[in-house]
């Protein structure tokens, strides 16, 4: 039996959500443990999977939030580096719909100044996967040492990656020049519609995937909102529709979701290499177990995924 252990490298964000301005023309924030690789862990903790965080956590007031926040859903952090910078701070604002729009305080902050000797004491004997994605792999100067990470990793792990897009602190063209390079060295790459626009702007997601499979990656996700996702397993594709909930808010849904997808993954011990045993059947029940998991994040405020036992408020095909 393969490890079932998931290894999870990347940021913690303050998730700071704006309040009605009161008469003295002050504005609330409402502040939550955030970041999309957190989040990920976080969800993958309270599902069930033997979840591993390498995170950079500040000693500041965030950071001691984010601390408790992953320790209390179960995230082993014993690889954790405590660092001397700030927490990374975005400011929400949500639209009608509950989309969040961010603003971002990451100037010279924690998560960002990853060093090779912190990331080379990781033992990875016991992770089945790798995940990571977001900011932390793309900025400087800590995102060349995590690719490096990645390539020392793939031979012992399946490597995922979602590019998570933020283009008010990386320019686009930035993600467009490393993609390439990261699909060569992930077996799984998961990302979203607004994703794919930002990195290919006007081309279908059936085209995309086919880009990003003759650049090395062998599955493909695309998360579509109220759509569903579109999954590729090298070229054979499926959609699977969304599950109907009612919706406070987006954000943490694409985490959870990518959580959903690499739990099921793993209990079936579909980790642990480069995906030679994965067929589409499992694909397909594996992306409808990750709408499971978005739609109850989205049914609640914030990056907030649900424990095992809230499934089973949502009925729909498919297994966990």
């Amino acid at each position: 039996m393969s490890p079932r252990q998931i290894t999870v490298l990347g940021e913690c964000v303050a998730d700071a959500f704006t309040e009605s301005a009161n008469a003295s023309n002050e504005l609330a924030l409402r502040v939550l443990p955030g970041g999309g690789p957190a989040n990920t862990a976080v969800s993958l903790a309270r599902l069930g999977t033997s979840a591993r965080f390498l995170a950079r956590l500040s000693g500041d007031v965030f950071g001691r939030l984010f601390r408790a926040h992953l320790e209390a859903s179960g995230v082993d952090l014993s690889y954790a580096v405590a660092a001397a910078e700030p927490s990374t701070l975005a400011v929400a604002e949500l639209d009608a719909t509950g989309q969040a729009a961010f603003s971002f305080h990451a100037q010279n902050t924690a998560d960002w100044q990853w060093t090779p000797e912190e990331l080379a004491r990781v033992d990875l004997s016991e992770t089945a996967c790798v995940h990571t994605g977001s900011l932390a792999l793309v900025r400087e100067p800590g995102g060349p040492v995590v690719e490096e990470f990645l390539a020392a990793a793939a031979p012992k792990a399946t490597i995922s990656i979602d590019p998570n897009v933020r283009p008010l602190l990386v320019r686009p063209e930035v993600y467009r020049a490393r993609l390439a390079q990261w699909c060569g060295l992930a077996d799984i790459l998961r990302l979203s519609e607004d994703d794919l626009e930002l990195l290919l702007p006007g081309t279908p997601p059936e085209q995309a995937c086919d880009t990003w499979h003759a650049a090395g990656v062998r599955l493909v996700v695309i998360t579509l909102g109220a759509d569903g996702a579109l999954a590729s397993l090298d070229g054979e594709r499926l959609r699977v529709p969304a599950v109907a909930t009612r919706v406070v808010d987006t954000v943490g849904a694409g985490d959870s979701f990518t959580a959903g997808l690499l739990h099921h993954l793993g209990a079936r011990g579909l980790l642990g290499g480069r995906l030679a045993g994965l067929g589409l059947d499992e694909v397909a029940a594996a992306c409808r177990f990750g709408t499971r998991v978005a739609a109850l994040t989205c049914s609640v405020a914030g990056p907030n995924p649900p424990w095992r036992n809230q499934l089973e408020q949502l009925t729909t095909a498919g297994g966990a």
